[in-house]
């Protein structure tokens, strides 16, 4: 049962609803600003023209207000006015003080060069002369706009992921604790009458093996309630060797399994002294082997290495079972998932949250390949 298909799917559509409001928005900018600057070189060309008839300007009865009226009205288009050979004659709509430097008014015309084509005038005598102009301070604005929305829109939904993501956190903590405090104070009870009914037993001469596995049963139930008050609450860590605990788990877990079911260790050191809860380290131990046992359906072989670094104590646990793709490496540790029709999907996520939120290490699948198997890897501090 894959509880997060679901989720996934919805994420998918979310994403492609996002995609289709940028596309969309920068569509319909694109839009405006082409016809906004078919506006612009309008307006220019009607400024060339002005420009043009008081260059060609001979009759001193015509009034040319209006030809002067049009070049002053323009505002926010940065032009120039230059010949054939790019000596700039005139400028409009440019920084004043920045314009007294050649450079500034060289680069602005490679600028225009780049951005529009120009508009020829051709004051007579065979002469040519060029009116460059480029996009208008509005015009800019509005075509970096839509970036600068969809920055901050995507500002806003990681920012409010992550405070959607430390509350969903926080509330899985409470449920956790919750959760294994009332089962660990559920199991006392019973597991403390099981212990006096043992004691009675042997008052009334049951035969001894019977009494011995009762006993390792209660014991057994006793080391459970024992990982659930931890995991409730902050365990201390001890010094203990994690070579010693890693065999204890795997003799528990033998002895209970298939005897198809092959277990190997390789320990490149049988004392290693780290900062340890036993009872829970022990606790992933299992839930990873059974993971395994599942995965080889019974029959097959799980090897154990435990390699050391400077800093962090190393044990791959690999299996020859059935895989998992590589879109399951993370998911397989989320509380839900499991594969098994009667599977609560709690044993890696609860190996996970021992590992990592307890000890501080890491717990992670390192390769997994369709029916060839899966390595999980335990990285703990020294």
């Amino acid at each position: 049962m894959n509880i997060y298909a679901q989720k996934q799917r919805w994420k998918l559509i979310l994403l492609g609803a996002a995609c289709i409001i940028g596309v969309s928005s920068l569509y319909y900018t694109n839009v405006l600003v082409s016809k906004l600057s078919f506006e612009e070189r309008k307006k220019v060309e009607l400024w060339a023209k002005a420009t043009r008839e008081l260059v060609n300007f001979e009759d001193t009865t015509k009034d040319a207000s209006f030809a002067f009226e049009v070049m002053q009205d323009n505002r926010t288009i940065p032009i120039i006015l230059a010949d054939s050979l790019d000596h700039i004659i005139a400028f409009r709509n440019l920084d004043s003080v920045k314009s007294l430097d050649p450079k500034y008014l060289a680069k602005q015309l490679r600028i225009m060069k780049e951005q529009n084509e120009p508009i020829v005038i051709e004051p007579g005598f065979g002469i040519k002369n060029y009116i460059y102009f480029r996009n208008s301070v509005i015009l800019q604005k509005l075509i970096i706009y839509p970036y600068i929305q969809l920055g901050v829109i995507l500002l806003f939904i990681g920012v409010s992921y992550l405070a959607f993501s430390s509350s969903r956190k926080a509330e899985q903590n409470k449920v956790w604790v919750g959760l294994t405090k009332e089962t660990a104070h559920q199991l006392g009870t019973p597991t403390s009458s099981l212990m006096g009914w043992i004691e009675y037993l042997k008052t009334k001469g049951v035969e001894q093996n019977v009494v011995l596995e009762l006993d390792k049963d209660v014991k057994r139930l006793e080391k459970i309630t024992e990982r659930f008050s931890k995991v409730g609450s902050s365990p201390k860590l001890t010094h203990a060797n994690v070579a010693e605990h890693i065999e204890k788990a795997v003799e528990y877990l033998s002895s209970r399994s298939s005897r198809k079911v092959a277990f190997e260790m390789q320990f490149a050191e049988k004392q290693v002294i780290i900062p340890l809860s036993p009872a829970l380290f022990e606790w992933v131990i299992e839930n990873i082997c059974k993971n395994a046992i599942d995965a080889i359906e019974g029959s097959g072989k799980i090897e154990i290495r435990l390699s050391l670094a400077p800093k962090w104590v190393t044990i791959d646990i690999n299996d020859n079972g059935k895989g998992m793709p590589k879109s399951l490496y993370k998911t397989v540790f989320k509380p839900g998932f499991t594969t098994k029709e009667r599977g609560w999907g709690l044993g890696l996520s609860l190996a996970k949250r021992i590992v990592e939120n307890y000890h501080r290490g890491r717990l992670f699948v390192v390769h997994s390949e369709i029916n060839k198997g899966t390595t999980f890897r335990i990285m703990l501090r020294r």
